[in-house]
């Protein structure tokens, strides 16, 4: 049981980065995001971590 919290907490973390970063590069008042390429591999990769992290979660409930 204690081994499966570790990657669950550092996929929390990675996803919380990686959020603040995607966040960071959007300007909301103009619509625009300063590195397209940059952002679009951030959103790619928060999209991952957070399928990863849900399907633990569904596993562990199960």
């Amino acid at each position: 049981m204690e081994n499966r919290k570790a990657p669950t907490f550092a996929l929390s973390i990675a996803a919380i980065v990686i959020g603040v970063a995607l966040f960071k590069q959007i300007d909301f008042q103009a619509f625009k995001v300063e590195k397209p390429a940059l952002s679009i591999i951030y959103l790619a990769t928060l999209v991952f971590i957070l399928y990863v992290l849900i399907k633990e979660g569904k596993k562990r409930k199960q």
